[in-house]
């Protein structure tokens, strides 16, 4: 197949979306299809293809948003007809995109990542939160399916009026992801000794991802734990506020690669309390790591930890219960098993099957669409049951 992607944000920006697009188009590639990425012109990727202006969002600089390219993409497409488009993200580049390939009726899926109508109450704007859920509709409607990372997504959607949702779960590079990356001298500079906890977020320094129960929850480990170490990775709007209010806690940046691997099981305890995932990639990437997973219950904790056994799945927003239940993780003996079973449970979640469940999908998209295009090669692909 010829797919293009048309999207925002792609590596190495340092999100959950960007890496997770990277998988879905290098395994694509893999499996012998060819594949173009449309994306903001500032992005540093080594992708070739086309390159688009953008500008920053408002308040939140590190994110750019693409301008609306409909008669560039439908003169591109003419001359070089894609089989299928997926759009990634619903900016105005994605909705022009989604014009574009209507018009020219090439079949296009999109995909719901990031609950953006969440972040306006983040943000002061809370006025704004329907008005953006109707433009999402509205954006997702006119694509011919929509992927959806989380089942609780999907009914949340669903509810909404959003139409033709597919479930298109995420994987982990259990290889890269690994307890075996563990070091002692990154410990030793963290300054902890043996048998000390290590808590560790990792992701967006931003309102949406709840720092002040990160906050909190770090600071009652610390005081029935001293020799308990907090460390923050990553980047964001609350980076500078945080370490000024905080000094305590380790501020480490934005990590990729090996060296994000490194941190990850270095580390004992992951904290991730935010409300507004539609997955969590970093839930599976600390499972993957060896860490002990407190988060709430819905998206990627829901689907993959199993309360107590696993990691520590909490009661939707229970802030109280939240801490509880990192306070009882820290002291919990057999954390050991957990962490080991955590491991276990994230390499049943390869991307090779998300990526091959994603294919068919996509086939499946065009032979329901244009029935007339398909080929005996796109005939329907009985898959496990773990793909789900």
């Amino acid at each position: 197949m010829k797919i293009t992607f048309v999207t925002d944000t792609y590596a190495p920006q340092p999100n959950g979306v960007a890496t997770t697009l990277q998988r879905l188009v290098h395994g694509l590639r893999e499996r012998g299809n060819e594949v173009d990425v449309i994306r903001p012109s500032v992005l540093a990727c080594e992708e070739e293809g086309m390159k688009v202006p953008s500008v920053s969002l408002p308040g939140y600089r590190e994110v750019r948003v693409g301008l609306p390219m409909r008669l560039v993409l439908q003169a591109r497409w003419f001359r070089r007809r894609p089989d299928v488009i997926y759009v990634a993200t619903e900016t105005p580049l994605g909705a022009s995109a989604i014009a574009a390939a209507r018009s020219l009726d090439i079949p296009v899926a999109s995909g719901f990542h990031t609950n953006f109508q969440q972040y306006m109450a983040h943000y002061q704007l809370p006025i704004l939160e329907r008005v953006t859920m109707r433009y999402l509709r509205h954006v997702h409607n006119r694509s011919h399916c929509t992927f959806v990372p989380s089942t609780d997504v999907i009914d949340q959607l669903a509810s909404q009026g959003f139409e033709n949702l597919e479930l298109l779960p995420k994987g982990v590079d259990t290889r890269l992801f690994s307890p075996k990356r563990r070091d002692l001298l990154l410990r030793k500079r963290w300054g902890a000794g043996d048998g000390a906890i290590v808590g560790l977020y990792v992701g967006r320094i931003a309102a949406e991802k709840n720092l002040p129960l990160i906050v909190k929850t770090f600071t009652e480990l610390q005081r029935r734990f001293p020799d308990f170490r907090g460390v923050f990775v990553g980047d964001g709007p609350r980076l500078a506020e945080l370490k000024e209010r905080h000094p305590e806690f380790i501020y480490a940046g934005v990590r990729f690669g090996e060296d994000l691997a490194r941190h990850y099981a270095s580390a004992d305890l992951f904290v991730f309390p935010s409300l507004t995932e539609t997955f969590g990639n970093v839930t599976l990437e600390a499972m993957a790591s060896g860490l002990g997973v407190v988060a709430f219950d819905y998206a990627a904790a829901r689907q993959h930890i199993v309360d107590g056994e696993n990691g520590y799945a909490v009661p939707f927003g229970d802030e109280e219960a939240f801490i509880e239940a990192a306070v009882a993780a820290a002291r919990n003996p057999e954390l050991s098993e957990v962490r080991e079973k955590a491991r276990k449970s994230a390499r049943k979640v390869r991307w090779k099957k998300v990526v091959k469940r994603f294919e068919h999908r996509l086939k499946d998209l065009i032979r329901r669409e244009y029935p007339e295009r398909s080929t005996p090669d796109d005939e329907p692909i009985e898959e496990p049951a773990e793909a789900a």
